[in-house]
Parts: C-alpha cells; structure tokens; sequence
C-alpha cells in the first residue's frame, strides 16, 4: 500500500504521499471556497520550537533531523547534496503562532482566501553549509555516547555535489568492499556475520536518507512570504504585541539555534 501511494504521488509529480495529500487537501477545500472561509498556512520544514511553550522541544525526528541524528552517531558521513542548497526551516512555535494571527487577522473577513507561506528561505535563509559547520562543531565538542559508554567521534560530511557522483563513490566506498567481505565471510564459516550485518545496516540508513530526501538536496528554489509579513506588519499596526506570538524568520540566530536550541532538544526529547 505504501510503495503503491508513492508511486500515484510521483505519477503526479509529487516526491511522497506527504506532501501529495497537502496538495489533496488544498485541491478539495478549493471546490468549498464560496461556502467556507478559508486560510491556508504553508510552513516548511518544521523543526524543534524557539521559545514556547520551551527552547527545544520536539517529539520526533523530521525532515532534516534523522541524517544530522544518524551522522551524530556515527551512522553516516555522507550525503548528495548541493553545500549552496537552502534548507527552508521553520520552529513549530512559529508555525502556530502565525495560525493565530492569520486567524485574527482574517476574523471580519470570512469570504477571503489567503495563503501565507510560513518559512525562512527568503528572509533569513540558511545553506546546507552552514547546518553541517553547526552540527560538526557540536558533537565534536559534545559527542554521542554510544551504547557501551565510549563516545563517537565524528569527521566532517562527505558532500557530493550529485546523485550521479554519489552512487560513485557509494559502490567505490562501500558496496564494493562489502560484496568482497561478504565472500570471506562465507569462505570463512560467518566469522564476520556481525560486522557485515552492521555494514549493510549503515548502507541501507544511508540510501533511506537519500531516497526520502533527495527531492529536497538539490532543490534552488525560495518561497515568497509576501502574505506572511503583510500579516507581521498588519498585526503591528494594530498594536497587537507581536513577541508572544512572534513567527518573524529573521529574529532566528540560526547558529545559537542549532548549537543551544534544536540539536540538545532532539537529544534530550526525542533521541532514546
């Protein structure tokens, strides 16, 4: 069932189911919009909250947080993607409190439809670059402790600038290697069942990521939230105390925020 809805979503021109039944679900409030008011928030990749109702609170591993997790680990240390890529984030919090205005703003105004992109790439945007400096310096300098108590040492990400290149170095690095230890092992009566069982673990992790991910490494475009800061503006005017229920993308430190805010929160929330 599942390969079959991923299969009608690309036939669409859809990545996933994810983000097909979004377009679904837009598509079908569309054909009720002279009978419902309507607003439509679009965030983009959801990460722990900022501030409410704490700095860092998450309950589960989304969009870009299972390979920064896996490569804490020591599960993977590379990926195909563009090091210039913009990875539109948004916290939750900021997510919800732009709900909240959009609906006060749009209280006396039932017959209107607005959509307002909620995100970051076009006003504050961070590269993949960045993240991977950010994730690098804090489990060097606070490493994942591993099951038998030693900690994991990680390098820097090998970034491959294409699937094309990738896949290369894959069957170079790995699926070679683990082919020709496959062989040894049967030769030598499954003396190295443990180490080959965990290598084909970290290779499938890895295609896992890039698979589900793939669509988003490479992709160059920036979201304009045009409507979103017409609302940041309208709600200012109106002397509406914008700090609780703040969902401006360029009040983000994005470096503080990765280093204090999101990756400590994955592992004390999330992370088991």
């Amino acid at each position: 069932m599942k390969d079959l809805g991923t299969e009608r979503a690309r036939w669409y021109g859809w990545p996933n189911t994810y983000v097909f039944t979004k377009a679904m679900g837009e598509m079908l409030l569309d054909h009720h919009e002279d009978n419902l008011p309507i607003i439509i928030i679009r965030p983009t990749m959801i990460t722990s909250t900022y501030k409410e109702p704490f700095s860092g609170w998450n309950e589960s591993l989304r969009t870009i947080d299972g390979p920064l997790i896996a490569y804490g680990k020591g599960k993977i240390d590379c990926l195909p993607v563009n090091s210039q890529t913009i990875f539109d984030l948004i916290p939750a919090d900021m997510v919800v409190n732009s709900m909240i205005m959009a609906m006060v703003a749009n209280a006396n105004n039932p017959s209107s439809q607005k959509i307002y992109h909620v995100g970051s790439s076009l006003r504050n945007p961070i590269h993949f670059s960045q993240i991977h400096e950010f994730v690098f310096h804090y489990f060097t300098k606070n490493p994942y402790i591993d099951k038998y108590g030693n900690p994991v040492i990680v390098g820097k990400f090998k970034v491959l600038d294409s699937p094309a290149n990738f896949h290369k170095y894959m069957a170079v690095r790995f699926v070679l290697p683990l082919k020709v230890l496959e062989l040894v092992n049967l030769v030598l009566c499954r003396r190295f069942d443990d180490i080959c069982n965990e290598l084909n673990r970290r290779l499938k992790l890895v295609m896992v990521f890039v698979n589900l991910y793939k669509p988003y490494m490479f992709f160059q475009g920036i979201f304009d939230d045009t409507n979103s800061e017409k609302l940041r503006r309208a709600m200012r005017e109106s002397g509406m105390e914008l700090d609780s229920f703040n969902f401006d993308p360029k009040s983000i430190d994005w470096e503080d925020y990765f280093l204090n805010v999101h990756i400590p929160g994955l592992l004390r929330h999330v992370v088991k």
